[in-house]
């Protein structure tokens, strides 16, 4: 169990704040297991709703996650690929596209997207905390400071106003 998510049943973060973090992180891995098994996203939503959201794993109990959120990040993504791809491709490195990620990092980077466009409610450098430590959770390497830097670049286009 994540140390967040040890404070949220602690009372330390909210018990909202760790679910929303928890389907994110739910949002992530499905997109990538419909990226990678070729899966009707539809179906995957369905699965994650009815067998993994406030499930065990890896014999640790999970917080529940907020499943309308998820489902809101999934079917954004769906809904808005053909417009927040673009906007992640911008903030590649020269050279670089987004079919060379890897599928992980893809779906990261498209749930986060779709959240900076879609959910004005939550503050960008929320929204990027949240998928840095995603990020993380997936990589030690160089992807989590590509994924600051992407996102922060991003949330500078789409919201400036939160930069001023």
């Amino acid at each position: 169990m994540t140390a967040r998510q040890q404070r949220g049943k602690a009372g330390g973060v909210s018990t909202r704040a760790t679910a929303r973090s928890t389907a994110r992180l739910a949002a992530v891995q499905a997109l990538y297991q419909a990226e990678v098994s070729g899966k009707d996203a539809g179906d995957v939503i369905l699965e994650f709703e009815t067998y993994r959201l406030g499930e065990d794993i890896d014999g640790e109990a999970i917080a529940d996650a907020d499943a309308d959120f998820f489902r809101a990040i999934v079917t954004g993504v769906i809904r808005r690929q053909r417009e927040i791809d673009p906007m992640i491709d911008e903030g590649l490195a020269e050279g670089w596209r987004l079919g060379r990620l890897d599928a992980i990092l893809r779906a990261t980077l498209r749930c986060a997207a779709c959240e900076l466009v879609e959910q004005d409610d939550i503050p960008a450098r929320v929204i990027i905390d949240e998928y840095l430590n995603i990020a993380h959770a997936f990589f030690s390497g160089e992807e989590p400071r590509a994924v600051n830097g992407i996102l922060d670049g991003m949330a500078r286009r789409i919201r400036p106003a939160e930069f001023a």
